[in-house]
C-alpha cells in the first residue's frame, strides 16, 4: 500500500469489538505460557552505572475537549504502572513485555477511568493514559542498540502539535494485552529501565553495564499531510536513527518505520 494511502476505518458493532479483544487477550496469555521467550524482569538491587538516554514527558498537559479530571486520573495510573515496570533488568537474550509486567489494569488494583481513544474518538477507560509510558519507553530504546520486536503505531493524530520536541509518530500505543510494546535484547550487554514521576515529568533512563561507544540520533524524512479520497486528511512519515561511532567517527542510518495516521483535526484551520 502506498504510504500516502490510507483506507477509512470501519465500524463494528460492541458485540464483535468486545469478543474479539476477549478472543486475542486469551491468545497472548496462552503464548505468555506456552511459548519460549525469556521475559525480562525487574531487579531493584542493581545498579548500572552507564547512562545511555534520559527523556521526560510532561504529565498534566491540556488538551482541547478532554476533562482535566482525566488527566489527573492518568497520573494514579501512571505511578501503579511506573511501580511495576521501573528497574526492569533486560540482559542478554531476554524481552521486555509492558503488559507482562503489569498485568490487566482494574479497579481492583486501583486504576481509575483515563483518556482513551477507540476507533478514533476520545472515550475513557481503566487504564486509561498508560500510553504515555509507552511513548517513552519507545522514544528511548530508540537511542540504544536494543530491538523492538513488537510495537503498534498510533493509528491517529489526534491533537496538534503543541510544542512538540521530537518527530511525529515517534510513540507506541498499547491495549490490553495483545497491543503491546515488546523489546528484546540481541546484544552482550545488559540493560536496566528506571522510571520516576516528579511534579511535572514522566521520567525515565536505559543504563547499561558498559560504555557504549555508540551515538544515537532519531530523526524523521519524508513527511506529509494528504487529503483522502474519503474526504479526510492523513499525516505520514519515515523515522530513520543515525548511528555513529564515536571511536572511528562513521556513520550509518538505520530506517525504523514509517507512520500513516488519520488525522482528527483540520491541519487547515489555526490551531
Amino acid at each position: 500500500m502506498n504510504y500516502q494511502q490510507v483506507v477509512k476505518p470501519k465500524e463494528r458493532n460492541y458485540l464483535r469489538q468486545h469478543l474479539g479483544k476477549e478472543y486475542f487477550i486469551l491468545r497472548r496469555r496462552l503464548r505468555y505460557l506456552f511459548g519460549n521467550i525469556t521475559f525480562a524482569q525487574v531487579d531493584k538491587g542493581i545498579s548500572l552505572r552507564h547512562s545511555i538516554i534520559k527523556h521526560k514527558s510532561f504529565i498534566l498537559r491540556p488538551l482541547k475537549g478532554v476533562d482535566m479530571y482525566l488527566q489527573y486520573n492518568k497520573v494514579t495510573n501512571l505511578k501503579l504502572a511506573v511501580k511495576q515496570v521501573d528497574k526492569v533488568l533486560i540482559k542478554p537474550g531476554e524481552t521486555l513485555s509492558v503488559w507482562r509486567l503489569l498485568g490487566r489494569p482494574t479497579k481492583f488494583k486501583g486504576y481509575l477511568d483515563g483518556l482513551q481513544l477507540h476507533n478514533g474518538k476520545i472515550s475513557k477507560n481503566i487504564g486509561g493514559g498508560l500510553c504515555q509510558l509507552s511513548n517513552l519507553l519507545y522514544w528511548m530504546v530508540l537511542h540504544t542498540p536494543l530491538t523492538i520486536t513488537e510495537r503498534w503505531r498510533h493509528g491517529f493524530d489526534v491533537f496538534p502539535d503543541l510544542d512538540r520536541t521530537i518527530p511525529f509518530g515517534c510513540g507506541s500505543t498499547l491495549a490490553y494485552n495483545y497491543i503491546d510494546l515488546q523489546i528484546q535484547n540481541n546484544t552482550d550487554k545488559t540493560f536496566h529501565i528506571n522510571l520516576w514521576l516528579d511534579e511535572k515529568y514522566l521520567n525515565g533512563e536505559i543504563t547499561c553495564d558498559v560504555e557504549l561507544k555508540l551515538k544515537y540520533d532519531v530523526f524523521e524524512t519524508d513527511h506529509c499531510i494528504k487529503q483522502q479520497f474519503w474526504g479526510g486528511y492523513t499525516r505520514h512519515n519515515k523515522i530513520w536513527k543515525r548511528i555513529t561511532n564515536i571511536v572511528d567517527n562513521t556513520v550509518t542510518d538505520e530506517f525504523v518505520t514509517d507512520n500513516n495516521a488519520i488525522m482528527m483535526y483540520n491541519p487547515l484551520l489555526d490551531k
